[in-house]
C-alpha cells in the first residue's frame, strides 16, 4: 500500500464578516483566525468576536491573534477561542499562562535561530513562519526566503506572509508545512475576503497536496 500524501492544513486569518466564515467552513478550511490587535485594518472587537465564533462549527479551529496584548483582554477573548496565537515579543511563560493550545509567530529576521526558537518555545503547538519588516508584527502581505526553514525543525511550520493561489502550490512543494496561514492573499478588501479567491486558493493546496 502507498504511503498517503501529508495533508497540509489552511487557515483563513483576518475573518469580519459571518459570510465570510461561511464560505471558509464550507470550502473545509482547518482553522480561522480572528485579529485582536487594535492597530490592524482586520481588528475587530470582543463583542464582535463572540458574535462570529458562534457561527464556527465543531472541528474548525477558531484562534485569536493577539500582540503584547493586555492579559485581560485574552481572558475576555478566551471563552470564544480554540487556540491563541501571539505575534509580539511574548516569552514562553507569558504564553502558557492561560491553560490554552497556543502557537508562536516568528518574524523571519536575518539573525533569527529557528532551532533556538523551537527550543525556547517547546510548549508551543506549532511555530508561525512570518516574513520581517520592522514596526509590523505581522500581515504584511510579504513573502520571505523560504529555504531559510530548516528540513527537521522540532516544531510544526505554519507558513505565513505572501500567500495567494498563485504561489500556495510552490511554497507546499518547498516547505512541506504542517500548515499555511493567509489573509491578505484572498482578500478584496482588508478584512472582506473574495470568494473566487478563497476558492482558488483551496484548490491549490489540495492540488500541491496531490502525490507528484
Amino acid at each position: 500500500m502507498s504511503t498517503p500524501c501529508p495533508r497540509t492544513r489552511i487557515k483563513f486569518c483576518g475573518l469580519t464578516r459571518q459570510a465570510d466564515i461561511a464560505h471558509a467552513v464550507a470550502l473545509g478550511v482547518d482553522a480561522l483566525g480572528f485579529v485582536m490587535w487594535p492597530q490592524s485594518k482586520r481588528a475587530i472587537s470582543v463583542d464582535t468576536l463572540a458574535m462570529l465564533a458562534a457561527e464556527v462549527p465543531a472541528f474548525v479551529t477558531r484562534v485569536g491573534l493577539f500582540v503584547d496584548a493586555d492579559p485581560a483582554l485574552i481572558e475576555q477573548c478566551a471563552p470564544y477561542l480554540d487556540l491563541l496565537q501571539f505575534h509580539g515579543s511574548e516569552p514562553p511563560a507569558d504564553c502558557a499562562r492561560y491553560n490554552m493550545a497556543w502557537i508562536k509567530a516568528l518574524r523571519m529576521r536575518d539573525d533569527v535561530d529557528l532551532h533556538r526558537e523551537a527550543e525556547r518555545y517547546r510548549a508551543a503547538s506549532a511555530l508561525l513562519l512570518d516574513a520581517y519588516r520592522p514596526g509590523v508584527p505581522g500581515g504584511t502581505g510579504e513573502t520571505f526566503d523560504w529555504s531559510r526553514i530548516p528540513a527537521a525543525l522540532a516544531k510544526p511550520v505554519i507558513l505565513a506572509g505572501g500567500l495567494t493561489p498563485d504561489n500556495i502550490g510552490h511554497a507546499i512543494h518547498q516547505v512541506a508545512p504542517y500548515a499555511v496561514d493567509v489573509s491578505g492573499g484572498i482578500e478584496a478588501f482588508p478584512g472582506g475576503k473574495d470568494t473566487a479567491k478563497m476558492a482558488a486558493f483551496v484548490h491549490q493546496v489540495a492540488a500541491a497536496n496531490q502525490p507528484r
